[in-house]
C-alpha cells in the first residue's frame, strides 16, 4: 500500500470497491455460523484490515453485516479491507431469547473478531480477488455504540463476568489500533438503574489496561439517557480513563448517530449531518492510516483540515504514552 508523503495527497481519489457477502466462517459452539461482509478496493496489495463491529439500533439490518456503509465504503475506497460480522445480537438472526449470552452477547462479539483473524485464509479462499493482498500485520478494530464496547475489549478494556465473578481479558495482540465511536463509558454509578439491573456486565467496565493506540469519537450532545446518568462526557471515558497513546475527537452538536454513520438516510439518525459524517470518515481513516504507517502525515493533515474553517465541526486532543499515569486524574474534556 503506497504511503502518502504530503498533506494534499492524504486522501487521494477513491478506488472502486468490491464487496462480497455473506462469507461464512464455520463456528462450532456458536449458535449459528459467523457471516461477514468483506469490502476492499479492487486494486492494490499489502492492504491493511479493519474489523468493524456494529451497534444495536432500531433498524434490523443496520445491526448486521449490512450496516455502516458510510464508513465501510469510504475506508475500503481508500485502501483498507473492511470485514463486518453479523454478531449474535443482531435482530436479523432472531435467536431464541434463552440463547446463552443474550441479549447483547458481549463475550461472543469479541470472540467473533478473533475468529475472523483466525479465519483469514478461509476469507481469502471465499473471495479470490483478495488472495495474497492482505497485510495481516496491520489490523485495526472499529465499533459504534455497543460495537464500541466490543472494540474496547479487544483493545484491552476489562470487565468482571457477572455470572462467575472472574476478570475478563479479551485483548487481541494482533490488533494494532482502534476507533471507538460513541462507545460506552465506565460502569458503577455512571449507569442508569435499568442498565445496572439488566445489563450488569456494563457495571465493571475498566479502561485502565486499554493500552492499544485508540481514537475515541464522541458527540457533545450524545446524552444516551437510556444508558448513563452522566450525559455526553460518559462517551469520553475510554479516552480519559485509559493509559497510553490516545486521541479524542469531540464532534460539536453530534448525537449518538454522529451525523449518520450507521447507514445512508437512516430515519433513526437524530442528528443527520452529511458534513459531520464526512469528517468522521476522514479523521478515522487518517488516524488508522498514521497509526499503522508511522510517519504518514494523514492524521496531522486531517486534524488541521478539521479546524481550518470558520465553523469547525469538532476538536481533537491527544495524550502520549508517558501521560498514562495521569489518566485517572485528567479533567473531562
Amino acid at each position: 500500500m503506497k504511503q502518502s508523503t504530503h498533506p494534499a495527497d492524504a486522501f487521494g481519489s477513491p478506488a472502486p470497491v468490491l464487496s462480497v457477502s455473506p462469507v461464512v466462517l464455520p463456528a462450532p459452539g456458536r449458535a449459528v455460523d459467523l457471516e461477514v461482509r468483506v469490502s476492499a478496493p479492487v486494486t492494490g496489495g499489502d492492504l491493511p484490515v479493519i474489523l468493524l463491529s456494529h451497534g444495536q439500533g432500531y433498524s434490523h439490518h443496520l445491526s448486521s453485516l449490512n450496516g455502516y456503509a458510510p464508513l465501510a465504503n469510504f475506508w475500503a475506497a481508500h485502501g483498507f479491507v473492511v470485514i463486518q460480522p453479523t454478531h449474535l445480537s443482531s435482530r436479523t438472526l432472531n435467536l431464541d431469547p434463552a440463547t446463552p449470552g443474550a441479549p447483547l452477547y458481549w463475550r461472543s462479539r469479541a470472540e467473533d473478531m478473533k475468529r475472523i483473524l483466525d479465519g483469514l485464509d478461509v476469507i481469502e479462499a471465499a473471495v479470490p480477488q483478495l488472495l495474497g493482498r492482505l497485510d495481516r500485520s496491520k489490523v485495526a478494530v472499529a465499533g459504534h455504540s455497543m460495537g464500541g464496547h466490543t472494540a474496547s475489549l479487544l483493545l484491552g478494556a476489562r470487565l468482571t463476568d457477572p455470572h462467575d465473578g472472574t476478570e475478563v481479558n479479551l485483548a487481541e495482540p494482533r490488533i494494532k489500533a482502534g476507533v471507538l465511536l460513541a462507545a460506552p463509558g465506565r460502569g458503577g454509578d455512571a449507569l442508569t438503574e435499568s442498565v445496572a439491573a439488566n445489563l450488569s456486565f456494563f457495571l465493571t467496565t475498566d479502561f485502565s489496561a486499554m493500552t492499544t493506540p485508540t481514537l475515541v469519537v464522541a458527540g457533545d450532545k450524545d446524552a444516551s439517557a437510556h444508558l448513563t446518568v452522566r450525559g455526553p462526557e460518559w462517551h469520553t471515558d475510554p479516552y480519559v480513563l485509559s493509559p497510553g497513546r490516545k486521541s479524542l475527537l469531540t464532534l460539536f452538536d453530534a448525537e449518538h448517530g454522529l451525523g449518520g454513520v450507521s447507514g445512508y438516510d437512516v430515519a433513526e439518525t437524530t442528528d443527520e449531518h452529511p458534513e459531520r459524517v464526512s469528517a468522521v470518515q476522514r479523521l478515522t481513516w487518517a488516524y488508522l492510516r498514521t497509526e499503522l504507517y508511522p510517519g504518514d502525515v494523514a492524521w496531522r493533515a486531517a486534524c488541521e483540515a478539521l479546524t481550518a474553517g470558520p465553523d469547525p465541526l469538532g476538536r481533537v486532543e491527544s495524550k502520549e504514552a508517558d501521560e498514562a499515569d495521569e489518566a485517572d486524574e485528567a479533567p473531562s474534556p
